[in-house]
């Protein structure tokens, strides 16, 4: 197949939604489909690039104001419209709703190419500060969400990566065909074993202590603050390991700085995959706060080598971590609650060992090559119904064309001629133009 993955949010960005559709791009790379990403630049040109045998189109943009990083495209019609017709997709993946991807719904519906969203998108996710504020948070949420249903509806089909998104997308008036297909986790990478000591020594991590691991954009809405909180009110000995970057880093350092946790805390930045599986493998606990996922990628990533989880009580997560079986569920924003499951895990290792393998068995149906078979199935559904369906109006088109005919006028009698062979050239050039 000739898939199109279409994003805002695409390596090296660093975040969830740049993972998982880099993932699926080089996947169905690897599968032997045909694949380009349509994405921004990091600059004022577009550019094209194969990477990983993956065509990348980028095209010049802007830095969201009120989300570092995220790149917003300025509006290329004409190069994305001449990027679709030579590459020419059997279907276009929509995961991002907002410029990229409203040029490719609607450019795919004047060349007739079927559509696929996935929604990775809450209104916090866009600007923590209006969707929490207590005045114009509501209206901020409804038009945010009244605009990204209305976007769902144009296409052919909707996925969310957990039913508790797309239950999201429903109560705001989803009417498009849907379903939840989980974002998958490389389960052949992400498994138990042994640590790796020297990334503990390189990151200067204690070995006298136990090792709370979390593992996030270092953003409001993931409240990284709680396990903060949570870390001064614990009883046990554990050092807090926080991975990740964002524009709350300097506010989360200061809060270790005023409660005392110089010793107790550190911050990693970013680091590679294969440190982070390291770190996974180091630790004892995961911690997730976050008041924002509709799924959590991190917390797939614990649950898979095997580790027990403390997580908010909030959004998809429920769906990761069952209330104790492979961890404990806290309420959001409750540092007290969570310092206390924290200490109750730290304190037994019998539990951990048990909540372990259920973290495991939990995690098995997301392994992503069961999810990527899932994609290819939809994917070859869509196309063959999409085709179908053209054809079906291409049918009824002549039909009621020739009922006119015979209604108004005889029809004229035209002698077609045969083909000859420079006709059937001329004919395949064409294409291959195009």
């Amino acid at each position: 197949m000739r898939i199109m993955i279409v994003t805002d949010q695409y390596p090296p960005m660093v975040g969830g939604v740049p993972k998982v559709t880099h993932g699926l791009a080089t996947a169905f790379a690897r599968r032997g489909h045909q694949v380009a990403v349509v994405a921004p630049s990091y600059g004022m040109r577009d550019v094209h690039r194969i990477e990983d045998k993956i065509h990348v189109y980028r095209f010049s943009s802007f830095e969201w104001p009120t989300y570092e990083e995220l790149r917003i495209a300025f509006l290329p019609f004409l190069p994305f419209r001449r990027v679709l017709k030579h590459f020419d997709p059997d279907i276009i993946h929509i995961h991002s709703p907002i410029v990229l991807g409203n040029i490719a719904q609607i450019l795919a519906g004047s060349l007739r190419k079927p559509v696929i969203a996935t929604n990775h998108y809450m209104p916090s996710n866009i600007s923590h500060t209006l969707s929490s504020d207590p005045i114009l948070g509501k209206s901020f949420r409804y038009v945010s969400y009244s605009y990204l249903v209305h976007f769902c509806n144009r296409c052919e089909y909707v996925t969310a990566p957990t039913q508790t998104a797309l239950n999201l997308l429903y109560e705001h008036g989803l009417r498009a065909p849907a379903s939840a297909i989980s974002n998958g986790i490389d389960l052949s990478a992400y498994q138990p074993g042994a640590p790796d000591e020297t990334v503990r020594q390189r990151l200067q991590l204690p070995v006298d202590r136990p090792l709370i691991l979390s593992v996030n954009r270092l953003s409001q809405e993931k409240r990284i603050d709680v396990l903060i909180d949570a870390a001064a009110k614990m009883q046990e000995q554990a050092h807090i390991v926080i991975t990740g970057v964002g524009p709350a880093e300097s506010d989360l350092r200061a809060q270790v700085d005023a409660l005392n946790l110089q010793d107790g805390v550190t911050f990693t930045g970013f680091i590679s995959d294969k440190d982070v599986i390291s770190l996974y493998r180091l630790a004892r606990i995961f911690a997730i706060p976050s008041e924002a996922d509709l799924q959590s990628l991190s917390t797939m990533e614990a649950m898979a080598v095997g580790l027990p989880v403390v997580a908010a009580n909030a959004y998809a997560l429920p769906e990761l971590v069952h209330h104790e079986e492979n961890g404990f569920l806290f309420s959001p924003g409750d540092s007290d609650e969570m310092a206390g499951y924290l200490d109750t895990l730290l304190r037994d290792a019998p539990l951990r060992k048990r909540m372990s393998e259920k973290s495991l068995e939990i995690i098995a149906p997301h392994d992503s090559a069961r999810i990527l078979d899932k994609w290819e199935a939809l994917y070859r559904r869509l196309v063959k119904e999409f085709a179908e369906a053209k054809e079906r109006k291409r049918d009824l088109r002549m039909a009621r064309k020739r009922k006119g005919y015979s209604r108004h006028a005889a029809p004229r009698v035209r002698v077609a001629r045969e083909p000859n062979k420079s006709d059937l050239t001329l004919d395949k050039g064409q294409l291959a133009d195009e």
